[in-house]
């Protein structure tokens, strides 16, 4: 195949090396789900900006959608701000070490525990939302020694996940510290994972079953 012509429907694999204008891997996914589907056009069209734009559009509003009916319908908080840099970085750079599995996980994991911990160090597991009231001294302290474990432990521990510095803030402000209400976040954490697995292997992308290279 010469460098004018069209990609082979039938050959394996996205095309390396086409990253599309904005970087990561997101085209590749375009790509493969596109050639999965036999749709000759977007496969030629995969990596423009406005394609490129469209998917980061629908897979948003799928990712987050789906988690905010299950918010809704359940009552349970599905939802959080940090899950949507986590999606992004699901499907822009998928193959990259924090994005995988590993990483997303056990990142989130780390930042709930960091900010558990702070609120039961600085006495404030049953305090109202920093959000709700005025933001005192206990939770400065609490809010930047759960983002210092974070930040610490994902290094340590080599699972970085920026999202993850987020997710342990959410914790440490208040705004979820219900042990339920964790255990939900961390469902959900898991939920969009595998959402991320789903998509990226049926567009042929070698995201990891756990972690980068394994």
């Amino acid at each position: 195949m010469t460098s004018g012509d069209s990609p082979d429907i039938d050959e394996g694999k996205p095309e390396p090396g086409r990253l599309g204008p904005i970087g990561g891997e997101m085209s590749a996914i375009v790509y493969g789900l596109a050639r999965r589907a036999q749709l000759t056009g977007l496969m030629k069209r995969h990596d423009s900006t406005l394609m490129l734009g469209l998917f980061a559009f629908a897979n948003g509003l799928i990712s987050i959608g789906l988690m905010s009916a299950a918010a809704f319908v359940t009552g349970a908080p599905f939802i959080f701000p940090s899950l949507g840099p986590t999606a992004f970085l699901l499907f822009y750079t998928p193959t990259a070490p924090a994005s995988s599995p590993r990483n997303t996980v056990l990142g989130h994991l780390i930042g709930v525990g960091a900010g558990y911990l702070a609120l039961v160090v600085f006495g404030l597991t049953d305090a109202a939302p920093a959000l709700a009231t005025s933001v005192t001294g206990a939770r400065v302290g609490a809010a930047a020694v759960s983002l210092a474990l974070t930040s610490g432990l994902m290094a340590w521990w080599r699972v970085p996940h920026p999202p993850a510095g987020a997710t342990t803030l959410i914790v440490s402000l208040g705004i979820l510290r219900e042990p339920w209400q964790l255990a939900v976040l961390m469902g959900a954490v898991v939920l969009l994972t595998l959402q991320g697995f789903v998509i990226n292997r049926l567009a042929g992308l070698p995201y990891p079953v756990w972690r980068a290279g394994g």
